[in-house]
């Protein structure tokens, strides 16, 4: 009776409550005495003060996604990654289609010409076939029957073969060549955008058929497909050096430097743009005009043609739930890694191994799970993928660098930062 009673009044149930009044609220198209902009602000204030507890439910009963808890998405910050590809996978597949009313994708490729293979076979086919078709994939000269290990090692071959630099479609960013970007050039290879919208069919096709791609991309292509807009820190990753100056145009008067706004581009690009001279007035435009140069404009044709086909396979309004993290996450799947390695390979600046806050850091880390730990590795160092040589193969702008942990002197109430170009080395910076 008691053990009824308390679940009565539990302070999920309690939560709950409050959450189903909330989102009657905000769900009412007009109400007589509240602004919408309140009922809005109402649901985020609230779901934001109540994430721990919200998480755990929907974590618990995944099944509440599918009512009026799914609104949650109006706010997806507050969702756990789990929570949010649980649903997202729930919602892709809702609509049940028969595998036999799209048919067998049926084909053979060469081991050498996986990509040039399959685009051919897959090329004239339409979206939807490619979505919810079967793959059927067989190597020339091989036996064997596709019971999904074949189809397996395709798609792995596949995410290769896209980054060959004969094909000229992507090039390792400079920060640490394991993450790629739209190659601008890629117009020497005469089908290139045909090729980038397959590679967006490609990837959307692993994600429905739940197969993890060995691809990592920039932060601000993983932006472009969620359709956010540009951040200029994103240049750091595929150019440190022109970074740099964009942060010291950013933080001073570049007056005397004689800028204009306009693009210094390659003989095959058009562009132009007004003489307007860059002052301390106009110089946080000019920078974010130029980092959308550097990050979309200049690859434009490329990205669009990428985008064009994921959504083919992906509908637009439910993959933005995610942010660029989670979609690297999705795409790339969760890795394996090993705590005590990634200690064993850092090095402390400013800090002892025995101090406080690096003995809390990798505490919370070895208490962290598998997406949680991946996060933290995104965050710290650019993208989740460990390189194959383990943490002491890490890559910094000037080849191989240790992680290191830096003091970060001033107020012992800001946040934790990381560094993922600018400096030789990876590095994060704790406050004191």
């Amino acid at each position: 009776m008691v053990g009824s009673v308390a679940s009565k009044f539990s302070p999920a149930s309690s939560v709950q409550a409050k959450l189903l009044r909330v989102l009657k609220t905000t769900a009412s198209p007009k109400s007589p005495t509240t602004p919408r902009e309140s009922m809005e602000d109402l649901f985020v204030t609230f779901t934001d003060a109540h994430r721990k507890v919200l998480n755990l439910m929907v974590c618990n009963n995944p099944s509440l996604m599918s009512g009026s808890f799914s609104l949650l998405v109006n706010n997806p910050r507050v969702l756990d990654f789990d929570n949010k590809r649980n649903y997202f996978t729930q919602q892709l597949h809702r609509r049940p289609h028969s595998r036999e009313h799209h048919g067998t994708l049926q084909f053979n490729v060469c081991r050498a010409r996986v990509f040039e293979d399959s685009f051919q076979h897959l090329q004239r086919k339409s979206g939807e076939q490619i979505k919810h078709g079967k793959l059927s994939v067989r190597f020339y000269d091989e036996e064997g029957v596709d019971a999904g290990g074949v189809t397996r090692e395709w798609f792995q071959i596949l995410a290769r073969q896209m980054f060959d630099p004969n094909n000229a479609l992507f090039q390792p960013c400079a920060a640490d060549r394991l993450t790629y970007q739209p190659n601008k050039n890629s117009w020497v290879n005469p089908e290139h955008l045909s090729f980038f919208k397959f590679v967006g069919r490609v990837i959307g096709k692993a994600i429905y058929d739940g197969r993890l791609l060995d691809t990592y991309f920039a932060r601000s292509l993983y932006r472009q497909l969620l359709e956010k807009p540009v951040d200029y820190k994103d240049v750091e990753w595929v150019d440190p050096e022109y970074y740099s100056s964009l942060c010291w145009i950013f933080g001073n008067d570049p007056t005397p430097l004689d800028l204009t706004f306009r693009v210094e581009a390659d003989e095959v690009s058009c562009i132009s743009l007004k003489l307007i001279p860059v002052t301390q007035k106009n110089n946080r435009e000019f920078v974010q005009l130029s980092a959308q140069y550097c990050l979309y404009s200049s690859i434009k044709d490329q990205t669009d043609n990428l985008s064009t086909g994921f959504y083919e396979i992906i509908p637009k309004e439910l993959i933005t739930i995610f942010n660029e993290q989670e979609l690297e996450l999705l795409i790339s799947g969760t890795p394996d890694i090993d705590v005590d390695e990634w200690q064993a390979a850092t090095e402390s600046n400013g800090y002892t191994n025995s101090d406080p806050n690096i003995v809390w850091w990798w505490r919370a880390l070895k208490s962290f799970n598998r997406d949680k730990r991946a996060k933290i590795l995104s965050f710290a160092t650019g993208t989740s993928k460990v390189p194959l040589g383990g943490f002491t193969d890490l890559q910094g702008v000037q080849g191989v660098r240790r992680f290191s942990i830096h003091r970060a002197y001033g107020d012992s109430d800001r946040l934790p930062q990381a560094h993922t170009c600018r400096f030789p080395d990876r590095r994060a910076r704790l406050p004191n």
